[in-house]
């Protein structure tokens, strides 16, 4: 099959396009004739080496969409052919097909199509995660997210309103990306350049209920002084790719502050049904229109390189897939 791989770490010039020999399925495993993949700004972190280094030829892509080409054994209902969105924690979705474990495979509703499908498997269930379970948002509460343009960020907000949030902030890269993050429904999107004193400003002084922060470094560092009384930070990357941030136990108790974190690689070792219960929640919210999923942009698989080029530039908005099969 063909597939785009890397077998050192370095730029975007380390991934290629070759013919890689075909996978096969194993017990509890599904072989997915792919559609669609996703591009993921962890797959960027991927190709620097920041995982480790590269062992071999290694594919990248953490979701796809597309048709089930064969069950392993012991697998049931998902059939030949069965419509599917997949989340893929060992990597390769930029490839004409990908195995990974029958329980990050979800059949489609009818009402979600294979485009949209094949930016589904890490984001959303990621988004509804950090939103729900690791910041426990809860009705009228005030909610910062920062990369508010981005994949997770762009369903974030729309998570945060079902819940019932109040006023709902978002920051972004440059002031290019507000417009677009402003028409995903937040309240107030900001440049993340300067963003503390802003939000003290629209909050009165009171600061935000929860922090939603893929940034890391400075950026963390300056969201913990704006957490409200019992307020909570949840970290889920580190894109700046600055010093880990060190926290006093003194500090966080001393101001009634929470900081915790959401990885879906994590949950998809120690907690996989929780994984696929916030999936399935999002495939139900996007099925009954009560979350717009959208794709900015479709890519040809062999046009990657210049995807990964904008994800290091950090020019990239909203959700990114690659065209591998169509639909």
């Amino acid at each position: 099959m063909e597939a785009i791989a890397l077998d050192t770490n370095g730029g975007p010039e380390v991934l290629r396009c070759g013919t890689v020999a075909d996978p096969v399925p194993g017990p509890g495993e599904v072989l997915i004739r792919v559609a669609y993949a996703g591009v993921n700004y962890a797959e960027a972190e991927h190709r620097r080496g920041v995982f480790g280094p590269a062992e071999g030829l290694e594919i990248p892509g953490l979701e796809a969409s597309g048709h089930v080409a064969a069950p392993g054994e012991g697998v049931t209902g998902l059939d030949v052919g069965r419509r599917v969105a997949a989340y893929l924690p060992r990597f390769g979705g930029y490839a004409e097909q990908v195995v990974t474990d029958a329980r990050f495979v979800l059949p489609l509703p009818d009402a979600v199509d294979l485009l949209a499908a094949g930016g589904f498997g890490c984001v959303a269930p990621t988004a509804y995660g950090v939103v729900a379970a690791a910041g426990r948002v809860q009705a009228g509460e005030t909610v910062l997210i920062h990369a508010a343009g981005g994949g997770i960020g762009s369903l974030a907000v729309q998570v945060a309103q079902q819940l019932g949030a109040g006023q709902i902030i978002g920051t972004v890269g440059s002031a290019a990306k507000i417009a677009y993050a402003q028409s995903l429904g937040y309240d107030l999107v900001i440049p993340r350049a300067g963003f503390g004193p802003a939000v003290l400003e629209v909050t009165a002084g009171r600061g935000v209920d929860v922090v939603l922060d893929p940034i890391g470094g400075a950026v963390r560092a300056e969201s913990l002084p704006l957490l409200a009384p019992f307020g909570r930070l949840v970290a889920f990357g580190d894109a700046a790719g600055e010093a880990d941030l060190s926290l006093a136990m003194l500090s966080l108790w001393k101001n009634n502050r929470t900081a915790g974190g959401y990885n879906i690689g994590d949950l998809a070792r120690r907690a996989p049904e929780a994984w696929r219960a916030h999936a399935l929640t999002m495939l139900s919210l996007i099925g009954e229109k009560r979350v717009r999923f959208e794709i900015a942009d479709v890519v040809a698989l062999d046009d990657v390189r210049g995807v990964h080029e904008r994800i290091d530039a950090g020019t990239t908005v909203g959700k990114i897939v690659l065209r591998v099969a169509g639909g």
